[in-house]
């Protein structure tokens, strides 16, 4: 029994030591003096995010660290909200560029409904930087909403739809 306990405490002893250590070095502060500088304050400043991390949810907008904003273009972005607004939103996500829209029947169109996502792939307004997918269903016989081909000229259209409004409000924030 001894003999299994042995390298389980060698083991956790090694594991130990490997633990960080606290050092604290004097730096002078041109205003206040010598002040204690320990690693773990240098640890936390070198975040990815920077000191203070993302801040997501607001707060204090001095601290907010810079490009916490929008992560793609935002007249693609704009644009694709604007086109797809008669669409119920089913989610939206601005730091991925995906938009996903919920299933959308028009009043005249009963027995057809169509989803659209959108994937902008860029910051730059271009148009290889938009993918737009769409789906649509059409209700069989006995009530079931059953999968339908949709026209690559369709997509193109709304894409093209897009990315025309895009312009225009890279215009309007221009001119």
């Amino acid at each position: 029994m001894i003999r299994g306990a042995l390298p389980v405490v060698l083991l956790s002893l090694s594991l130990a030591a490997c633990g960080e250590s606290e050092r604290v070095y004097p730096y002078k502060d041109p205003l206040k003096g010598p002040v204690p500088y320990s690693t773990n304050d240098r640890a936390r400043e070198d975040k990815v995010f920077g000191r203070d991390g993302i801040n997501i949810f607001g707060g204090d907008e001095e601290q907010a660290p810079a490009g916490t904003g929008i992560a793609v273009n935002a007249y693609l972005w704009r644009a694709s909200l604007d086109t797809l607004s008669f669409m119920p939103l089913a989610s939206a996500d601005p730091f991925g560029g995906v938009i996903i829209t919920d299933w959308y029947a028009a009043p005249e169109a009963q027995n057809e409904r169509m989803k659209a996502n959108v994937f902008i792939l860029d910051r730059r307004l271009r148009a290889d930087g938009l993918r737009v997918a769409l789906f649509r269903q059409v209700r069989n016989e006995s009530g079931e909403w059953v999968n339908a081909p949709v026209s690559d000229a369709a997509t193109k259209r709304l894409e093209d739809t897009i990315l025309t409004r895009a312009r225009q409000l890279r215009l309007d924030d221009v001119g």
